[in-house]
C-alpha cells in the first residue's frame, strides 16, 4: 500500500429495517443454501438506497454502496454527507466497530476512533482506569501512557474528577476525555464523528487546534466527520461527499464543500397530501415550505426572498409563534427572527398558509440552510425543523455565488456628499 494507509475497495453495507441479522429462519437458511452451493448471497441483489424522504418497498436498505478511496498518510479527510447519508456507519465499519455487508478496507497503523459520546469507555471505571485501558487496548505499555497521563487530563480540564467513576460524567466532561485519550496516545489514524459539536465552544477550538497538530505536525492521518463546513475547509486536505450511502465526490476539501452545498441545494419541500405522514408532531405538521424570488424567476441578491410555508396545527386557543433561523455555508447563524401567527390565543385548528417576506439586497450571494421553530407565547418550543430546506441566492451579474463579495448581507448605503473648491 505505499504510504497509502487506508484503501477501501467496493465497500457495501446492508440493513434489514427493524430487524437483528437476517431477521426470519427462512431467510438464513436461504443464505446458508446459497452459500454452500458457492453462490453469491441472494439479499444482496435487493434492497433500496438509504433515502428517508420515501417510504420504500424493501426491508434492506443499503447504508453504503460500493464505496472506493485511498488515502494517503498524514492526510486529514472531510466526510461530507447530510444526516442518513452513511458517514457514521462508513466510519464504524473503519473503526471495525462494525463488518462490511461486502468489499474490503485495508488498514495499515493503530486506529482511535471517537464515534459518539461513551465510545471506548467503561462507565464503572474511573477516568484514570479507563485512560490507562484504552492505552492499552492501543497496544501501548503503561510507561507510554504515564507519559502522557498528565497531557491528556489538562487538555480535558477533568482533573478534580478523573478518580470518579466516567458515570458520573457531564456528555461534555465524558467527550473532552475521549478525544483527549483518542487524540494523545499516538495512533496513526484517528477517526472523529461529530462528537464535538457536544463540547463547548472553547474545547471545540482546542479539538480543532489538536486534530490539526495531529495531522500536519505529526504527520498522523485524520479522517473527521462534521456539518460545519468552515472547520472542513480549515482542517482537512481532501474531502468526499456522500449521498445516500453513495460517494459522490472525491476531491480537495474546497470542492467538496462546494459540490456539497451546490448539488444540495433544494429550495423546496413539498410533502404529499396525507396531513398524518408529514413531518411534525402531535403539534404541527410541515406540508409544504419553500424559498422563492419575489420578482423574476431566480433567487438573486436583487430579487427579494420569501419564504412561502403551509403547514397544519392542531392546537387550538394557543398564542402561536414562528422563528426563521438562516444559516450561511459556514454555519454562521445570519438572522434568528420571527414573530406570532396568533395573538389573541386564537389559533385554529387547520391548516395555514404563510409568507415571511425579506427585503432586496439582505442577503449576499451564497448558499444558505433555513431551520424553523414554531411556539407557544414565544415561550415554550411546540415543533423545531431544522435545515429543512437549502437554497442558493445567485450573483445577479455572473449569474452564481463564485464572484461573492466578503460579509454575510450586500445593504445598499445611502450616501451623501458635500464638494467645495474653495
Amino acid at each position: 500500500m505505499s504510504n497509502t494507509v487506508i484503501k477501501v475497495e467496493n465497500l457495501s453495507k446492508q440493513y434489514r429495517l427493524g430487524q437483528i441479522g437476517t431477521g426470519s429462519l427462512a431467510h438464513d437458511v436461504n443464505r446458508w443454501w446459497h452459500k454452500i452451493r458457492g453462490n453469491e448471497d441472494p439479499y444482496l441483489k435487493v434492497g433500496e438506497a438509504n433515502d428517508r424522504s420515501s417510504k420504500g418497498n424493501s426491508d434492506y436498505v443499503w447504508s453504503l454502496r460500493d464505496i472506493n478511496f485511498e488515502i494517503k498518510q498524514g492526510e486529514a479527510v472531510g466526510i461530507i454527507g447530510r444526516n442518513g447519508a452513511g458517514k457514521s456507519t462508513l466510519l464504524k465499519i473503519l473503526s471495525r466497530t462494525t463488518s462490511p455487508t461486502a468489499g474490503k478496507i485495508g488498514i495499515k497503523g493503530r486506529v482511535a476512533s471517537l464515534l459518539e459520546v461513551g465510545t471506548g469507555f467503561h462507565p464503572e471505571l474511573t477516568g484514570r482506569e479507563n485512560i490507562f485501558l484504552n492505552g492499552a487496548i492501543l497496544g501501548m505499555t503503561k510507561a507510554e501512557i504515564k507519559k502522557k497521563f498528565d497531557e491528556i487530563v489538562d487538555f480535558a480540564g477533568v482533573e478534580r474528577y478523573v478518580d470518579t467513576p466516567v458515570k458520573r460524567y457531564s456528555s461534555g466532561m465524558y467527550v473532552r476525555l475521549a478525544f483527549g485519550v483518542a487524540a494523545h496516545l499516538e495512533p496513526e489514524i484517528l477517526i472523529v464523528d461529530e462528537v464535538l459539536a457536544v463540547g463547548d465552544t472553547e474545547f471545540q477550538k482546542k479539538a480543532l487546534g489538536k486534530m490539526n497538530q495531529v495531522s500536519k505536525g505529526e504527520g498522523r492521518t485524520v479522517l473527521f466527520v462534521s456539518h460545519n463546513m468552515a472547520a472542513i475547509k480549515t482542517l482537512c486536505t481532501h474531502g468526499i461527499v456522500l449521498k445516500q450511502g453513495v460517494s459522490v465526490f472525491n476531491g480537495s476539501q474546497y470542492d467538496a464543500v462546494n459540490y456539497y452545498q451546490s448539488s444540495d441545494s433544494t429550495n423546496s419541500f413539498i410533502h404529499a397530501p396525507d396531513i398524518a405522514s408529514a413531518p411534525g408532531n402531535d403539534n404541527i405538521k410541515i406540508l409544504r415550505l419553500e424559498a422563492a424570488p419575489q420578482e423574476g424567476s431566480e433567487l438573486t441578491i436583487f430579487s427579494g426572498l420569501e419564504f412561502q410555508l403551509v403547514f397544519f396545527n392542531a392546537g387550538v386557543g394557543k398564542n402561536l409563534d414562528i422563528t426563521f433561523e438562516v444559516q450561511n455555508q459556514d454555519n454562521v447563524i445570519v438572522f434568528h427572527s420571527g414573530g406570532h401567527i396568533s395573538k389573541q390565543y386564537d389559533s385554529k385548528k387547520g391548516i395555514y398558509h404563510l409568507t415571511c417576506k425579506l427585503p432586496k439586497r439582505f442577503l449576499n450571494a451564497g448558499t444558505y440552510s433555513l431551520s424553523i421553530i414554531f411556539g407557544e407565547n414565544q415561550r415554550f418550543v411546540l415543533y423545531s425543523a431544522s435545515d429543512i430546506i437549502s437554497f442558493e441566492v445567485l450573483h445577479e451579474t455572473s449569474g452564481s455565488n463564485s464572484s461573492r463579495l466578503p460579509g454575510l448581507t450586500f445593504p445598499e448605503i445611502e450616501i451623501q456628499s458635500d464638494f467645495s473648491n474653495e
